[in-house]
């Protein structure tokens, strides 16, 4: 019997997560309730605070996520911008969590921190590999997220029409060359 308690434990913890990010990514941080991600998981909502504790908890783990950046040093340096931009709209558009936490940034700090610390630990180490100057690296990573996170604001969240209607082809045409300026200079 001990041996199924884990299982078990380790299930309701991944239906939890999966239904934290779900609705975290359609209803943004503010509206999401840990009675309704309960519900979406089939489970009691004690469970969710049992596990997590609070909301602010539970949002910090199903926001838990990697960039998957591409290793900029296995591809031609003139590459680089069109590279990124693709690899984040492709994330844009095919993970919930990036857009939940996006959509929970722009109004909770908690959620802001929690991309700011995302975008630090992976952008910068990603471009340290890189860069022909180590001491420019911190602020090539901080242009490249304003402009990739920027996008991302005004295409999913805001659904500015200019920018929802073009495709991804012609967004990686237009901001593949600015991200390529910040990532060589």
């Amino acid at each position: 019997m001990s041996e199924d308690k884990p299982r078990r434990s380790e299930a309701t913890r991944a239906a939890i997560l999966m239904a934290a990010r779900e609705r975290f990514a359609k209803d943004g941080y503010e509206r999401a309730t840990i009675r309704s991600i309960a519900a979406d998981a089939g489970i009691d909502p004690a469970m969710v605070m049992r596990y997590y504790g609070n909301k602010e908890r539970l949002f910090a783990a199903a926001a838990e996520f990697d960039l998957r950046l591409p290793d900029l040093s296995a591809i031609p340096q003139a590459e680089w911008g069109e590279r990124l931009i693709a690899h984040f709209l492709w994330r844009w558009e095919n993970d919930e969590t990036m857009m939940a936490l996006l959509r929970a940034g722009v109004t909770n700090e908690a959620a802001a921190e929690r991309m700011r610390t995302i975008f630090a630990a992976q952008v910068g180490p990603t471009l340290f590999k890189v860069a022909d100057d180590p001491a420019t690296v911190p602020t090539r990573a901080g242009l490249l997220a304003s402009q990739i996170l920027g996008f991302a604001l005004c295409r999913y969240i805001l659904g500015l029409p200019p920018v929802v209607d073009i495709s991804a082809e012609e967004a990686i045409r237009w901001i593949g060359p600015t991200l390529q300026r910040y990532l060589i200079g």
